[in-house]
């Protein structure tokens, strides 16, 4: 079937899925298939729960006329999800970058909908699945789009412009992160850079932080770029904090005003300078902005400030590498917060680095007072010292039941893959 008439359906039944396990009546049913299983085989389970069509790619699963046949499943997602994007004459803005993406996403979407419907990837669904299904839940009343885009190795990223054809993007920084798959910080670079590639090659604008050398390298050729950061940019402020939280003391004209959030953490300032910036170019208003950032409340165990108890916990538990477990740490030593205590987790996707790396983490750790630190996972196994390490988290959060702190500040932080969730889930 060709994409066209593919796309005709979807106009009567706007509703993708891919998992059987959420699938409502009258969905579009996708049959992916994954390295352990055969999405195929869900086909007739789909269509008894009433969905409109099951798009396969075997066709020894079709049972009748609802099943539609295509030579790739995963291609007719992305190239139906293109035909889509296709429609809008709206702008779509491209984020990705080593850390801070998905905050940087949320505090631009939570500025740009005082003034725009606005569409963006939701939590993190920002791979070659993510992508397509992200654009296809955008409605014909939208005013901008924004997509996430994730990577771990080469032509990632390329792959995904293909499918978005994005006319904005924006790089948040280029760090050491999924080292295995890039290889090496110029690997990281390269794969990142694949999203300046495409909007040079288009003649789309990027927006750049200007605080970041290698950046103006990468967009070398771009002519379309606006810039934000500490100074000598079009977008232009400097990181305040009030003890705990992030905010943002931005200059416009002979004005200067604070912008307050409820993120914590230095490292987030790009972020919000960011949100700030793509929100005035796009014509949000200053006070509009000043308000969507003030009531931004993070929710996804990224710079979130937590109390439990009498003690208070940063929690910055959904990605570590590195860049952000450095970041995170010296922005912890300096904060004047009682008390302090480390909980972190391994960091993955480290290949060869790992054992360097986690030592690097850990002579880090020993130029500061700490009044406790807890390592889990094996990547810290032997790297410890004078610490306490548990080769989990599990075992790490039997230990915090039966010797919990008090009166303490907490910084929480490691990969997804160390479920550092349960050692908080220990107080």
């Amino acid at each position: 079937m060709e994409t066209e008439e593919l796309y005709r359906i979807y106009l009567k039944n706007p509703s993708v899925q891919t998992d059987t396990r959420k699938l409502k009546e009258n969905d579009m049913f996708f049959a992916l298939s994954g390295p352990n299983f055969d999405g195929n085989t869900f086909a007739a389970q789909a269509l008894e729960k009433r969905a409109a069509v099951a798009v396969i790619d075997n066709v020894q699963y079709k049972t009748d006329e609802r099943c539609i046949v295509v030579p790739d499943v995963l291609k007719a997602l992305q190239q139906l999800a293109t035909w889509h994007r296709m429609q809008f004459k709206i702008p779509f803005l491209a984020i990705t970058g080593s850390n801070g993406k998905t905050t940087t996403k949320e505090l631009i979407a939570a500025v740009l909908s005082r003034k725009f419907v606005t569409y963006a990837t939701k939590g993190n669904l920002n791979n070659h699945i993510g992508v397509p299904l992200t654009i296809l839940k955008i409605k014909p009343d939208a005013g901008f789009a924004i997509i996430e885009m994730g990577a771990n190795h080469q032509r990632e990223i390329a792959g995904y412009c293909e499918v978005a054809r994005p006319d904005y993007g924006l790089i948040t920084n280029c760090g050491k992160a999924h080292i295995e798959g890039f290889g090496g910080e110029e690997g990281v670079r390269k794969g990142k850079g694949e999203l300046y590639d495409f909007l040079r090659a288009t003649g789309g604008s990027i927006f750049r932080n200007s605080d970041l050398d290698y950046l103006e390298q990468m967009a070398h050729g771009i002519e379309k770029q606006i810039t934000y950061g500490t100074a000598d940019a079009d977008y232009c402020g400097k990181p305040v904090t009030n003890g705990v939280f992030i905010g943002v003391e931005f200059q416009q004209g002979g004005d200067t005003q604070v912008m307050e959030t409820q993120l914590v953490g230095d490292y987030n300032f790009p972020n919000i300078l960011a949100g700030i910036a793509i929100g005035l170019h796009f014509g949000v208003p200053m006070a509009d902005i000043k308000d969507a950032l003030r009531a931004y409340h993070p929710d996804n165990s990224r710079s979130q400030w937590l109390k439990k108890g009498t003690n208070q916990i940063i929690l910055d538990a959904y990605n570590a590498n590195p860049s952000s477990m450095k970041a995170a740490i010296l922005n912890f030593a300096a904060t004047t917060l009682p008390n302090k205590i480390l909980w972190l987790g391994g960091m993955k996707e480290m290949g060869d680095s790992e054992r360097d790396e986690h030592t690097q983490l850990v002579t880090l750790i020993n130029n500061y007072e700490w009044q406790q630190v807890i390592l889990a996972g094996k990547e810290f196994e032997g790297l410890q010292g004078k610490y306490l390490w548990f080769e989990s988290s599990v075992l790490a959060a039997d230990y915090i039941r039966h010797h919990q702190p008090a009166n303490s500040s907490i910084l929480l932080k490691g990969s997804r893959g160390s479920k550092m969730e349960l050692m908080l889930d220990a107080l």
